[in-house]
């Protein structure tokens, strides 16, 4: 009988596993590990360790191996007790007894047993397949420091003032963008203030210059009015007599009084025989250059003054 055999398969289904007379194997379930020294990783196992202070018979090596051999349990019984009596007196000799896939035991000076698990097999099924292996240990702290260590002996290319330049240069970036924005913001409410302006003087200079139309409104049409012909008893009363000419070379018609007075003395003194015609129906005073009692002198003359004065002068005929 091969007792360890019997032993080992227990231990992978129990974590008791007591031999009667001799002391029992315990298994205890540990995580995942590496040995730092060797670099070798072992899977999640079973660690055994050895009690010799349990060497009561609990029955369970007994039956199984009775079991298995086909044999009675008291006969089973007396061949363990002989086994371990003969282990027993290996380890008084001081003898080291080896349990193939379980562990290596002896005694110490002090007369007690010492026991070392074997490394050989894996108790935990769960790790079944989960082989141990050496793997190449990472050197990436190793390249760090080398790095480090090259940085302090490679001199540096970039000056300190070289660095005091970067660390300034964002906020001169800053800086510029706020100038352009401030920049950009004053042209525009220049550009916007100088619109305005101009919109008023436009404005103002167009009003002046309707004012002074209206006052020295001038009627280029031979009929501006609607009035090719004026029947003297419509002019007012104020209007003074016009003599007998019936044909009127008219020179302005003037919403106030006082214009039409002073282009009737600017047309006398260029040798006219200026004249003020009255008011028309729109109220405006009406001046003449000169009047004729025959058309055809009359228009001989008002082609004269077109071409010479004013292509604004029109012909005003009474009936």
């Amino acid at each position: 009988m091969v007792l360890e055999h019997y032993i080992a398969d227990l231990l992978y289904r129990y974590n008791c596993v007591v031999v009667p007379g001799f002391g029992a194997f315990l298994a205890e379930r540990t995580s995942a590990r590496i040995n730092d020294t060797t670099n070798t990783f072992f899977a999640p196992s079973k660690f055994i360790a050895f009690n010799e202070q349990l060497s009561t018979n609990d029955g369970l090596l007994v039956s199984y191996i009775a079991e298995t051999e086909k044999d009675s349990y008291e006969n089973t019984l007396l061949k363990i007790q002989a086994i371990a009596k003969e282990w027993k007196g290996l380890l008084k000799k001081e003898e080291k007894l080896n349990l193939q896939n379980i562990g290596l035991l002896w005694t110490n000076h002090e007369g007690r047993v010492q026991f070392q698990p074997s490394q050989e097999v894996n108790y935990l099924t769960s790790s079944f397949g989960l082989a141990s292996f050496n793997s190449i240990p990472v050197t990436r702290e190793v390249l760090k420091e080398e790095v480090v260590a090259m940085e302090e002996k490679i001199p540096f290319t970039i000056s300190p003032e070289r660095r005091e330049a970067n660390s300034i240069r964002p906020y001169l970036k800053y800086a510029a963008i706020f100038l352009l924005a401030l920049s950009t913001g004053l042209t525009g409410y220049h550009l916007y203030k100088d619109g305005i302006l101009t919109n008023k003087v436009a404005r103002q200079d167009a009003q002046q210059q309707v004012t002074k139309q209206i006052q020295e409104a001038t009627f280029f049409d031979t009929s501006p009015l609607e009035l090719p012909t004026v029947n003297v008893n419509a002019v007012s009363a104020s209007a003074p007599v016009r003599g007998a000419g019936i044909h009127h070379i008219v020179a302005g018609a003037f919403r106030i009084k006082g214009n039409a007075d002073r282009k009737i003395q600017s047309l006398k003194d260029q040798g006219y025989n200026a004249a003020y015609f009255g008011t028309n129906a729109y109220g405006l005073h009406m001046v003449t250059y000169d009047r004729h009692d025959n058309a055809e002198d009359a228009l001989i003359a008002l082609r004269e003054i077109k071409r010479s004065q004013s292509p604004d002068a029109w012909l005003l005929s009474e009936k």
